[in-house]
């Protein structure tokens, strides 16, 4: 059976991308503070720059945290409150105390100005709108000093045709055995827009105890199509690699598209 062209929510519906409790902890579990292969990537592309950089979208501070560690000036904003509930908690254990606030990418505002902005692991794309990603671009070039650098993941195009289920299971502190089962729900080739109803489940002694609804909306972006976009709302010097690997242009195999981009000085 086909996926559906569109879905109109229902006036019950869960909101799109809101990273709930159940959501968090599995999220912990699955990638801890330095867990992923970025972490060297932007270590290495920070080393030597001046001045703060903001993490936008910074989660439970799974790359934020190694940052911050590494003696570099860090600042993080994230939508959900169970993801920075679990982030201070982790700066705390680890004596960080790196300014965190809640905020979302369309409204996210600072006072100063910074020296980069990091938005990693395909984190852009939960911006489902074409006109509201740009505008949030034109917002991170707003807050970047001149010759401040932006530095985006994207998934690749690819990904908005995978339908494939994604099932997944983890064993909590306390012996509970947590699932996710994710399904595409709707696949929009003409928008590049991709939803997904992710289920979450906590079984104990084989009894379902408590389940959330994820309702996850992505913007999928071209490579051309994505440096024309930073290009129209002013970056210059756009180059782009592929899977954490300077220099490595991207390719059909490619997991991950590494943008970086600066303000004009």
């Amino acid at each position: 059976m086909p996926l559906q062209d569109a879905i109109s929510p229902a006036p019950n519906s869960p909101t799109s991308n809101r990273y709930g409790a159940l959501c968090t902890e599995v999220y912990e579990l699955d990638k801890p503070p330095g867990s992923l292969a970025d972490v060297g990537y932007y270590l290495s592309r920070l080393a030597g720059l001046g001045g703060p950089i903001l993490e936008a979208g910074c989660g439970s501070g799974r790359l934020l945290i190694p940052l911050a560690e590494a003696g570099l000036d860090v600042t993080g904003f994230d939508r959900s409150a169970d993801m920075l509930a679990v982030c201070r908690r982790h700066c705390a254990d680890r004596g960080l105390a790196p300014s965190l606030r809640q905020a979302r990418f369309q409204d996210f505002a600072y006072e100063r100005d910074f020296a980069a902005i990091l938005v990693p692991v395909g984190t852009f794309t939960l911006i489902d709108g074409f006109d509201e990603a740009l505008a949030v671009l034109r917002r991170f070039f707003d807050h970047l000093r001149p010759g401040g650098r932006l530095m985006i993941d994207l998934l690749p195009l690819g990904y908005l045709a995978n339908e494939t289920p994604d099932v997944r299971t983890w064993t909590a502190d306390n012996g509970d055995l947590l699932r996710i089962e994710g399904r595409p729900v709707e696949i929009d080739f003409v928008r590049q827009r991709r939803v997904t109803h992710d289920r979450y489940e906590r079984w104990r002694g084989g009894r379902l105890v408590e389940s959330e609804l994820e309702v996850m909306a992505f913007r999928l972006w071209g490579e051309k199509e994505f440096e024309l976009a930073l290009r129209a709302v002013g970056f210059s010097e756009i180059s782009v690699c592929a899977d954490y690997q300077s220099g490595r242009p991207p390719r059909r195999s490619s997991r991950i598209l590494n943008f970086e981009a600066l303000r004009p000085a």
